[in-house]
């Protein structure tokens, strides 16, 4: 198992909320954002059997992220999605706090995690964050926030960015559990 770091991903994704993804296929054009909540819990049951699965902790390649280790990931984004989310809808235009994604994969050693653990904990923040969703109130999908780098969405958006952000890491790890690519979304 290697453990060598990931190279930090620095693209801006939020081209995925104007066009499909080459590499997972997700299409905004044929999501809306009332589905967001429904396709998360459904993935969260996904990843379930993906982290019980042999080898979970082997990375296909150094610079690519093991299924554990993107399943900590998947629990952490939706963990921080909800956060962001609660604040638009609570807050006028807040700007959200700053993530770095692979500080935290570092900080919190995604891969000495327990497997079963991280299952647990990414279905429970699933459930938590498409609960969020559904409670969204129908004149309150257009509500503002902001990422830290100025990019702004409406809880609409913010929902379908963070869609394309689970199912493609459920494509970068693939459906016989080799992952693809390096992180990314």
């Amino acid at each position: 198992m290697s453990t060598d770091p990931i190279v930090p991903d620095t693209k801006d994704w939020t081209w995925v909320l104007t066009r499909p993804c080459p590499d997972c296929g997700f299409d905004p054009a044929s999501t809306g954002h009332t589905e967001v909540a429904d396709r998360i819990a459904t993935d969260a049951t996904e990843w379930v059997d993906r982290l019980t699965r042999a080898g979970v902790r082997d990375r296909p390649a150094p610079d690519v992220w093991s299924i554990l280790e993107y399943g900590c990931h998947v629990r952490d984004v939706h963990r921080i999605f909800d956060q962001r989310v609660r604040l638009m809808l609570s807050e006028d235009e807040p700007r959200f706090p700053n993530w770095d994604q692979d500080a935290t994969a570092l900080t919190d050693d995604y891969p000495s995690q327990d497997p079963a653990v991280v299952a647990r904990e990414l279905f429970e923040a699933a459930t938590t964050v498409a609960d969020t969703y559904r409670s969204v109130p129908d004149d309150a999908w257009s509500r503002r926030g902001l990422r830290s780098n100025g990019s702004e969405f409406t809880v609409a958006t913010i929902a379908v960015y963070h869609l394309h952000d689970i199912v493609h890491h459920a494509w970068d790890v693939g459906p016989a559990g080799a992952a693809t690519t390096a992180t990314g979304g």
